[in-house]
């Protein structure tokens, strides 16, 4: 059974974080070598459905989608290892342990503690990514998927352009050798949160206050080096897992959406290279920044209950 985390819960109920998912509970599960923050909700005995936050974010980016899953579906969302109120395990030089393969084994591992050995995916940003590793690991597990303003990995890398250097300038600092980003940032954390938030949105501010809050709160301490080793492994051990799948694709049915006001869509072409990397992708953009789910969120949640229940009635 999943273990409740009693002290940090009672202290995200002070600083009002629980709020946000009214109704659901708050625990903290093993993974795969990692204990991960939980919040989950809705029909115990419906579906499940994963939703995997992005950087520099935690599960509370979900608080307005996952109430409308949670009328169809029971709804988990995690924080990533490295993130939020999860476990932050030592790296090592080859930056296995913040490995797309090894946050994706920690979400598996969570969801078949609570029931699920087939399950529905929504993902944003870095969980995405993540999202993308589970699919090719264990297609097995996975019934169908929607994915939020990326393109993968190894493509955008490979494909990368001063236009995209410029709009992501932090995937370029962040897999500098340590300690140079971690002493940089853990100067004054929350300017480098906000600004990097700020440059994505164009100047606006989509986060709730208490969401806002939260961030602020776990964006800070251990936290900073783990997020940097997500960062150094997508640039070296997950496009070297990328590249041993050779030819393969996913096979459950995948949907992308990309805000037409932020930068994938410029610097990509995100529905020609999902489909170098799925064999079943459909997808458009959308009328926001990155931050989608926070933009538009009874958008977000329609369009994957629609793909949802099209493969899991």
């Amino acid at each position: 059974m999943p273990r409740l985390w009693s002290g940090l819960n009672d202290r995200s109920k002070a600083a009002g974080f629980s709020a946000l998912f009214d109704g659901f509970t708050e625990d903290r599960i093993e993974g795969d070598g990692a204990m991960l923050f939980v919040r989950h909700g809705g029909k115990r005995d419906g579906p499940g459905v994963v939703l995997l936050h992005g950087y520099p974010q935690t599960s509370a980016m979900w608080h307005g989608v996952a109430p409308l899953l949670a009328e169809d579906y029971h709804v988990i969302c995690p924080d990533l290892r490295g993130y939020g109120r999860s476990d932050k395990p030592a790296s090592d030089p080859s930056h296995a342990p913040y490995s797309k393969r090894a946050m994706a084994a920690d979400i598996c591992a969570v969801m078949r503690r609570l029931g699920h050995v087939r399950f529905l995916i929504g993902a944003h940003d870095r969980g995405a990514r993540v999202a993308h590793r589970l699919g090719m690991d264990t297609p097995e597990c996975v019934e169908a998927m929607t994915l939020l303003d990326i393109a993968p990995t190894r493509e955008m890398y490979a494909n990368t352009s001063d236009t995209f250097a410029r709009a992501y300038w932090h995937w370029f600092f962040l897999i500098q050798p340590a300690p140079m980003p971690e002493d940089l940032i853990l100067s004054d954390p929350e300017t480098f949160w906000r600004r990097k938030c700020t440059i994505q949105t164009k100047g606006e501010t989509p986060f709730s206050p208490e969401a806002e809050a939260e961030y602020l709160t776990y964006f800070q301490g251990n936290a900073i080096h783990a997020t940097c080793e997500d960062y150094r492994a997508a640039a070296t051990i997950d496009i070297t897992h990328d590249n041993a799948d050779e030819n393969a694709k996913l096979t459950m049915p995948l949907q992308v959406f990309w805000g037409s006001k932020g930068i994938i869509g410029k610097a990509f072409d995100p529905l020609a290279l999902w489909r170098l990397r799925a064999e079943r992708v459909e997808g458009q953009a959308l009328e926001t920044t990155h931050y989608m789910a926070e933009e538009r969120p009874e958008e977000i949640a329609s369009l994957m209950r629609a793909q949802f229940k099209k493969y899991w009635p």
